[in-house]
């Protein structure tokens, strides 16, 4: 009996710890808490920690670094951006349907962030969008790129959907390079555009500081359909 509750146990922190991985609060490169901490925060013995530490490790999730501690690895980003990352480099056209694919997805996760985001996630969703304002004033455009990409990762973390910020996270390498070619390309194209696009983004974390979750959908919404009018089948 008191070897099931055991495994019962570890199974339990194991749950736990892949539900922090997936909303976010343990992503990928963050350094876990000690043994000791979880063993307190989960109300269970070290060696349950330790184990469940060691399957997750086994099934690639969790990474040790000798001397430094316990690690999240990427596996959860990489598991589907490899292989679509490899396509879109191959496959140019195939952006058409990454656009698609974000209009639905962000849309969602705009909607759920205007009603669910916490008083520290609309802070923080405001002040990227004031790195991307001041990117936008100094003309730094890789600046303005990364301020940008931030602020679609700020906005998934604030959906608080597990499967929503999965799929983003999943595929955060192929959408940060999308948004990062579209975004210089639009800029490259017309230099006006580039206002546009700070015009869009702001209305959509205007619309989620300010709890409008159908604005903030459509805001989003709004500027992916800007990004598919602007990206004909000449640029691919």
């Amino acid at each position: 009996m008191r070897g099931r509750q055991a495994v019962g146990r570890v199974a339990e922190v194991i749950q736990r710890l892949e539900a922090a991985m997936l909303d976010g609060s343990l992503p990928a490169n963050a350094k876990l808490p000690a043994e000791r901490v979880l063993a307190e925060q989960y109300q269970v013995s070290r060696n349950t920690v330790r184990e469940a530490i060691q399957r997750l490790g086994a099934r690639g999730l969790l990474r040790s670094r000798p001397g430094a501690g316990v690690y999240v690895t990427d596996q959860l980003r990489t598991g589907i951006s490899t292989p679509w990352g490899e396509l879109v480099a191959d496959h140019p056209g195939v952006r058409e349907d990454i656009l698609e694919f974000r209009r639905v997805l962000e849309g969602a996760t705009a909607y759920f962030a205007a009603q669910r985001a916490t008083s520290e996630e609309r802070a923080n969703i405001k002040g990227l969008m004031q790195e991307l304002e001041q990117a936008r004033r100094d003309d730094n455009r890789p600046a303005e790129a990364n301020a940008d990409t931030r602020l679609h990762e700020a906005i998934a973390l604030a959906s608080h959907n597990s499967m929503f910020l999965h799929l983003h996270t999943s595929i955060l390498s192929m959408l940060r390079e999308h948004i990062t070619l579209n975004g210089n390309g639009l800029r490259e194209i017309d230099a006006s555009v580039a206002e546009q696009l700070l015009q869009q983004h702001r209305s959509v974390a205007e619309s989620i500081y300010s709890n409008r979750p159908e604005e903030a959908r459509t805001a989003m919404q709004t500027h992916i359909d800007f990004v598919r009018s602007r990206f004909g089948p000449e640029l691919d």
